[in-house]
């Protein structure tokens, strides 16, 4: 027993002298890193990288904005003002996962175009907005957003 006990007491010896060991050789490591070390005065440009600028976004929409701006004309165009009146009218748009509400719908004829003003709400999850908006005929069966916008 006293045999095993005098080996056991040697290996924890010999793993504490190896640890001490190891931590003076880190040490004078770091040391010799730390003396030489890097300076940014030292550090020169380098002409070979070349880098280049994204010019902003010219129209500040969005691509799910768009989406629902889409949904929002057709279904305003779609829908049967006269049997409408002031009820309001549900939209959804699958794509992006927004809905709303389409109401004080009025149709209007404008330099010869028919026009159906609007205000709606966009539930999205970003949070709820109001806007109004005017879509117009450009052709047969052909419409266009000519103003959208929060409210």
């Amino acid at each position: 027993m006293r045999g095993a006990q005098a080996s056991l007491e040697l290996i924890h010896r010999a793993s504490r002298s190896a640890l001490v060991l190891s931590c003076i050789a880190l040490s004078g490591m770091l040391a010799g890193c730390a003396a030489g070390g890097f300076s940014l005065k030292q550090a020169e440009v380098d002409p070979t990288i070349l880098t280049g600028a994204v010019p902003p976004s010219t129209d500040p929409v969005e691509a799910p904005q768009l989406s629902d701006q889409a949904t929002i004309r057709n279904a305003v165009s779609a829908a049967d003002v006269e049997s409408v009146g002031f009820a309001p009218l549900a939209w959804a748009n699958a794509e992006t996962g927004s809905r709303g509400t389409i109401s004080r719908l009025v149709e209007r004829r404008q330099d010869g175009r028919l026009c159906r003003s609007f205000t709606t709400s966009r539930e999205s999850f970003d949070g709820v907005s109001l806007y109004s908006g005017k879509a117009c005929m450009v052709a047969t069966g052909a419409w266009r957003m000519e103003k959208f916008g929060a409210l």
